[in-house]
Parts: structure tokens; sequence; C-alpha cells
């Protein structure tokens, strides 16, 4: 893929993920009360304190002076993503706010809406996270404390994340409270579960006799590259080749397929990995 391709790919992306990011916080996180931390919780909690104000509203000024903020201590340095992600959020629930007013939760069932309300923003998040973006929001301060401070930004992140949540057992009560710590718990575990599924990969080791077709269909077909190593069978002392390679899920079932039909007697281990460094995959941060 082109680099112009490349990040189109990425726009395209940062565009979807914000979208279910939004979808989750404006349609059963808002309505619900529920603060499971960042700039989106914290909006929920200050928006009871200031009944002139939505969450919209609220969280579109913070992010504001998080983006300024950003600019100004960091410069070159702030990312373009960051910024378009935090802008594209706040604008995309003001405008939800104006044309769909919410004025009640969608459903009586409060625990079913607090698995939306984590799970879409787990999503979003998981998307933005795999291409090196993220939220902006608290993120940008992370930004910032990283460049002048040595803390450790992950456990202040958590830290800020459940002063947040317990705030909303004294704003909405320990109903929505718990509930609220039930989405924190849930919001933690599932940006991994997500972002690991999203990157798993096939690694698919080839014993082979014949390795001259299955390199052809993975380098030809699949666009994939292979590497060959030379190994030796330790009861037959018959030499076999090795192919190496990583390919999606996708291509995994179309490999397998070929190699059964083509070459019954070959030896297949296929294992799932998650971190591919290199050319066609991430490259070295």
């Amino acid at each position: 893929m082109t680099d112009r391709g490349s990040r189109v790919k990425d726009f395209l992306l940062m565009t979807a993920g914000t979208a279910i990011m939004v979808l989750g916080i404006y349609f059963f996180k808002y309505p619900n009360h529920f603060s499971t931390g960042g700039v989106s919780g914290l909006s929920v909690i200050l928006a009871h304190y200031l009944p002139s104000m939505t969450p919209g509203i609220i969280g579109m000024v913070i992010n504001g002076l998080l983006l300024i903020l950003g600019y100004a201590v960091l410069g070159k340095d702030f990312g373009f993503k960051t910024a378009y992600v935090s802008a594209l959020q706040s604008l995309l629930l003001r405008a939800l706010e104006l044309i769909l007013p919410m004025d009640a939760p969608l459903t009586t069932q409060p625990m079913l809406e607090i698995i939306f309300a984590v799970s879409l923003p787990a999503v979003g998040s998981a998307i933005l996270f795999n291409i090196g973006a993220s939220s902006g929001g608290t993120d940008i301060v992370a930004m910032v404390l990283r460049k002048y401070t040595t803390l450790d930004l992950g456990r202040a992140l958590l830290i800020s994340d459940c002063v947040i949540t317990l705030m909303a057992c004294v704003a909405f009560g320990m109903e929505t409270g718990l509930y609220s710590i039930l989405g924190l718990v849930m919001k933690c575990l599932l940006v991994d579960m997500v972002l690991e599924n999203i990157n798993t990969h096939k690694c698919f080791h080839i014993i082979t006799a014949h390795p001259e077709q299955i390199e052809t269909f993975i380098t030809r077909s699949l666009k994939r590259g292979a590497t060959r190593i030379h190994g030796e069978g330790v009861y037959t002392h018959e030499g076999r080749e090795v192919l190496l390679t990583v390919v999606n899920r996708h291509q995994a079932v179309q490999l397998r397929r070929y190699v059964k039909e083509h070459d019954p007697e070959a030896f297949l281990l296929i294992t799932n990995t998650g971190e591919i460094i290199g050319k066609g995959f991430r490259g070295i941060n």
C-alpha cells in the first residue's frame, strides 16, 4: 500500500473508531450518568452540577482547552491524529445533542445499558490505538506529563479514572456509582481484548518436500513473504524444507486449504501471534 493509501486508510479508521465511541458515549453513557473516567466521565458529573450546560458542551470545552495545552506545550510533537479525533468526538457529540436530544435512557435495563456504554467506546478506542491514535482528553495530559516528569503515566491515568468514577457515587447515588465502577473494570479488560483480537495473525510453519508451489501461492496469490529453512527428519533423516510465513485470518484459511490440496503429506504448525514487527506489518516505534 502506498503512503497516500495508508494515510487515507488511517483517516477512515480514525473516523470510524471515533464514531463508534461517540455512539456508546451519547446513547448509553450520558443518559444513564455512567462515569468511567476520562473527559466524557468528568463531563457527565460536571453537567449534574451545571444544569445549564450539557455533557457535550462541557466535553467540548475541556477537549478544546486540552488541545490548546497540547499544542502550546508539545508543539510539533503533538500528534495530528490525537487532535483530529479529539475535535471530531466533541463535534459529533454536540451534533447529536442538537439533532437527537436524549431525555432518558433508551431502555429500563441499566445492566444492558452499561454493556453498550463500555463496549462501543472500547471497540472504538482499540481501533484508534491500533493505528497509533488516541481519543485525546486525558491522554493529552499524559503526553504533557511524559515530557516533564518521570511519573508512571499508566498508573496515574488509572488513578484519575478511579477518582472520577468514585465521584459518580456522590453525584448520582450508590447504584449509578457501582455501575460506573463496574464499567471502569469492563473498559480496562475490553480494550485489551479487542486490541488483541484486531492484531491477531496466524504464523505458519509448513514442513514439506515440495515447497515451490506453496512459495508461489504465498508470494503471488496472498502477496506475503516467506522464509525457507532447510530441515531434516529426526527418524528418517530425510531432508525437508520448512516454510515460515505470517498471514491474516482470511489468508490463513486460503493457505491451509491450498497446502492440504497440493501436498497432503505436509506438516503444518499454525499459531496465533499478536505482535509482528516488520515490512507489511507494524513498524518499529
